[in-house]
């Protein structure tokens, strides 16, 4: 009797765990849209941050909504780990940027890397946690998208695109710099 208690327990908790995994998907219209859901895949990320992005937009990622949720993300694991790859970061060093601020204090935790020239022709912006979950904007100058809290295949294909930037790109000296 006890050994079937257990397979109707782990049949339950596995069913539990499945409703737990189903995603939610937003279509994302406002810069408050896209704010939000960054900030949800971020509060819910287990392990990795990966963010393409033209210029830091500071409207998403120099605002509360998404530095109180980064710092608690990497604060609370050893081992979390945020890459960010930036098409032009001469508006973020020109205007001062608390995400930036935050890598050169956590460099551990986040690094940034400059796109180079040739690989600047991708239109678009993401975030993606983990394996699982992005915000996806086919135009970086708009703040149409979508959102997946749960989206394995389509994350995994961005951030296969998102890897392969990375390592042809070069780490920004200019963000790393400790301004003291």
């Amino acid at each position: 009797m006890a050994l079937i208690s257990r397979i109707a327990e782990k049949t339950m908790t596995g069913a539990m765990e499945h409703r737990k995994r189903r995603g939610q998907r937003l279509v994302l219209v406002t810069m408050e849209d896209v704010r939000s859901a960054v900030s949800e895949i971020t509060s819910n990320a287990d392990r990795t941050l990966a963010i393409l992005t033209h210029d830091l937009e500071p409207d998403i990622y120099d605002h509360d909504d998404f530095l109180e949720p980064l710092k608690r993300f990497v604060l609370a694991r050893t081992f979390a780990r945020v890459r960010v790859l930036i098409a032009d970061p001469g508006r973020a060093m020109k205007d001062g940027n608390r995400f930036v601020a935050m890598g050169r204090r956590l460099n551990s935790y986040i690094e940034f890397r400059h796109v180079k020239p040739q690989y600047r022709n991708h239109p678009e912006a993401f975030c993606i946690a983990d394996d699982y979950a992005l915000v996806y904007r086919a135009r970086a100058d708009s703040w149409e998208g979508v959102a997946d809290t749960y989206e394995p295949a389509v994350a995994r294909r961005y951030l296969e695109v998102f890897d392969q930037l990375w390592h042809a790109c070069e780490v920004e000296p200019e963000l790393r710099q400790l301004h003291i």
